[in-house]
Parts: structure tokens; sequence; C-alpha cells
């Protein structure tokens, strides 16, 4: 009876070591087949807003998201079928804006608007100086919308270009009946709490998710921990000069397989040519749940001027 007591523990034995073998093996395939994001802070819950994010990148065109002042003024004239969105604030618009341009002042009037935007049309996008319509162009295009900015927007782009008198006009044109388009939950939700957080920084150093050239400047000066600089401009301009203390990650395709490298306890403050790459940056990360702004007018070029860190006189570094 011994006997046949140790044989049946010795085939128990062996069926236990076969279940626990087995039950390694679904665990490490399981881990095998989790989705592998570049992008740190990405869970199961924010996945859709990570991957919104790295398709915005991956599928950039050559455009990067902007059209040329001149070529949308082109547009224009042609009457090509396309969406206009004057996001500038209603009373800049009623002195004067693009023919057939709707207006949702910069805010939750842009949130609240999506179900009236259309997928079948380009939505070309300006405001003052074209930093919030690149924040803006990057979230509509996360929505599922295809969104370029006008370089430089109304003040230094879209106002200088010959001929444009023509095609502005002072009538208003409305939204019409919502479209039917269909937005992800969490990607409306990431947009609506985007635009309803502008009411928190609004008044404060950082109002429109910006930062003024004086103020980024004298908190540099002082040494505060509490920020970094982000220069997404290209590797050979960033080796030409940057802001002191500033890391690189240039603007493109594959760039936001290099956020883990950021910080998420501090303050980071974006900057490009003239801030309108930065905005798109700048909305993308704080999709994403890191404290990012832009420097307004970024480093500054002729085009932009007085804006930016250069045109103020402040000198950049090698």
């Amino acid at each position: 009876m011994f006997k046949n007591f140790k044989g049946i523990s010795l085939v128990l034995v062996f069926i236990l070591a076969l279940s626990v073998v087995g039950c390694g093996k679904a665990e490490e395939s399981d881990v095998d087949t989790q989705p592998n994001s570049n992008i740190e802070g990405a869970t199961n819950g924010d996945d859709v807003l990570t991957q919104a994010v790295s398709d915005y990148y991956t599928n950039m065109g050559s455009d990067i998201y902007k059209i040329a002042q001149d070529k949308f003024v082109d547009k224009v004239n042609a009457e090509e079928d396309m969406f206009i969105l004057d996001i500038r604030q209603s009373d800049a618009y009623a002195e004067g804006h693009i023919k057939g341009a709707v207006n949702a002042p910069w805010g939750t009037a842009i949130s609240e608007s999506l179900d009236k935007l259309p997928r079948s049309k380009t939505i070309m996008v300006y405001c003052y100086s074209g930093q919030t319509a690149g924040q803006t162009v990057a979230l509509l295009n996360m929505a599922g919308f295809d969104a370029k900015s006008v370089n430089l927007g109304w003040n230094y782009g879209i106002s200088k270009v010959e001929g444009v008198e023509a095609i502005t006009e002072t009538t208003p044109n409305e939204f019409g009946q919502p479209t039917g388009v269909e937005i992800d939950t969490e990607i409306k939700e990431a947009i609506d709490e985007y635009y309803s957080g502008l009411a928190e920084v609004n008044g404060t150093t950082y109002a429109n998710y910006k930062i003024s050239e004086d103020n980024a400047k004298n908190m540099l000066d002082q040494e505060d921990s509490s920020i970094m600089f982000l220069s997404i401009r290209k590797a050979d301009d960033f080796a030409k000069g940057h802001i002191q203390g500033a890391e690189n990650i240039p603007f493109g395709k594959e760039m936001h397989k290099e956020f883990n490298t950021l910080p998420k306890d501090k303050k980071i403050i974006v900057y490009c040519y003239t801030g309108q790459t930065a905005g798109q940056t700048v909305a993308t990360l704080r999709v994403l749940g890191y404290d990012a702004v832009s420097l307004n007018g970024g480093t500054g070029m002729s085009s932009n001027e007085p804006l930016g860190w250069a045109n103020k006189g402040f000198s950049l570094v090698k």
C-alpha cells in the first residue's frame, strides 16, 4: 500500500510540475503580446492617446502640418474646396477675416465645435502668429481631421501677402449643422480638458500654454530648477546656437520616440524658430501628461520680428 501511495505521489508531483511550466509560458506570452510604446507613461488607460500622438508624428508629411501664407491665399483665390477656421478673438475676426472663414475663438469654442467640422475637407487654421494654431492643428489631427496651420498667422503672414485685401471680408460666417463625425471618447475628453484648462493658466505667466521671452529669460537667469528648455530646431541649428542648458529633440516624424527622456516634474519650455511647430509639440506633450509650454516667437526670425528670443536681443550659446 505504501508503494502505491508513493507511486501516486510521484504522478501528482509530475502533473504539478507540468502545470507550473505551462503557467510560466502563458505569462511570458502575455508579456510579449503587450503593446510596446516608446512614449513614457503609456498605460492601458491612455493607450488611445499614446497611439494618437504616435500616429500624428509618423503620419507627418513634408509640409509638417503647415501651409505657406501665399499658397494659402492662392488656394482661397482659386476657390478651392476647404474649410477655413479663424481662431482669433471675435473682435479681430469682425475687423476682417479671410473670405468664408468661420470663427471659433481660441478656447472652449474650438472643442465645442468639433462636431461641426468636416472630415471630407482640409481644415486651414489661422490665429495671430501661428502658435495657438499649431496647438489646435495637432489636436484636430489627433481627432481624425486633416488640419494645417497657416504660416505666421494673420499678423505676420496672411495680412502681408500681396492682394489679400481682395479676399478679406467683415461679413461673419456661421458653422453649419453637426457633420456626424465620430471622435474617440478618450481623445474628445482630452481635447475638452485641454481647452478648459486654459482658464487655469490664463492671467498667469503661462497664459495660452505659452511663456513670454522676458519671463523665460528671467527664469533662466535665476537658474530656476523647476523648468527646462527643449529646442526642437534642427540639430545643426542647435549646434550653431541654443538657449543655455537646452536639450535638443529635432521636430519630425520620429521625435515622439524620445519623449521618454523628458521629465514630468518640470515645466518644459519648448521652442523652435517662430513658435509654430513648438505649438504642435506642446499640444502632443500635454496630451501625454507633460507640463509643456511654448516660448513666444521661438528663437525668432526676420519674418516674425519683434517676437522671439534672439529678436529680443537675448543670446544663444554654442
